[in-house]
């Protein structure tokens, strides 16, 4: 074959370097099939999500579409397409937040200085507000604590989780956990606090 390329007039060095080169390329270029494609198959075996599934990195975000062998498409909540070559998957962290059992309501909520013998009582009456929730799964971890002293309040953390995973479902029910909390802070004749700055002047 050589011998033939020479008759025709080829540099048979230069066929042999653009031999070499040419097989690295389709040597690195198989690497990143091969990689992509196992990758795919690991997908297939361990199904860590599945089309339709929510999942979330450090990189992307959205809904599972397509998990083919040599990529997987997601949409973002901003609609855009994004391909992820499968090979990706095994050496990132993913979250499946579509798969969670529950979702947690965890808010940090602050009262004036002035409120502080209100307190206690406060935070005994919210969590047994939650304790009596439909909404709230009471199996899971339940928490209210007065736990800081702020720059321009008194926070107490509220920290539990619903039963329900539907994202609409857990809104609503945030929302009127939030406004009870508000309720029983103004029922003890405490308000909620607000970045304030006292100044005093000596005469």
């Amino acid at each position: 074959m050589l011998g033939i390329a020479q008759y025709f007039g080829f540099s048979i060095s230069s066929l042999l370097t653009f031999g070499g080169v040419g097989g690295i390329v389709m040597g690195f270029a198989a690497k990143d099939m091969l990689s992509n494609i196992f990758g795919g198959l690991m997908l297939q075996m361990d199904r860590p999500f599945s089309t339709g599934d929510w999942i979330r990195s450090s990189q992307f975000e959205g809904t599972v579409e397509k998990i083919g062998w040599r990529m997987t498409r997601i949409r973002t909540f901003s609609k855009n397409p994004i391909y992820i070559p499968n090979s990706i998957f095994a050496s990132i962290p993913i979250e499946t937040p579509s798969r969670m059992t529950n979702r947690r309501i965890n808010e940090t909520i602050g009262i004036r200085y002035n409120d502080i013998a209100q307190m206690s009582d406060i935070v005994t009456e919210v969590e047994a507000m939650l304790k009596t929730n439909k909404d709230i799964e009471q199996s899971q971890a339940l928490r209210v604590f007065f736990n800081y002293f702020n720059a321009s309040s008194l926070d107490f953390n509220v920290y539990a989780f619903t039963k329900t995973v539907n994202k609409n479902e857990y809104q609503q029910i945030k929302q009127k956990i939030l406004l009870s909390v508000a309720d029983i802070i103004a029922k003890h004749g405490a308000e909620i606090a607000y970045p304030t700055q006292t100044l005093h002047i000596q005469k």
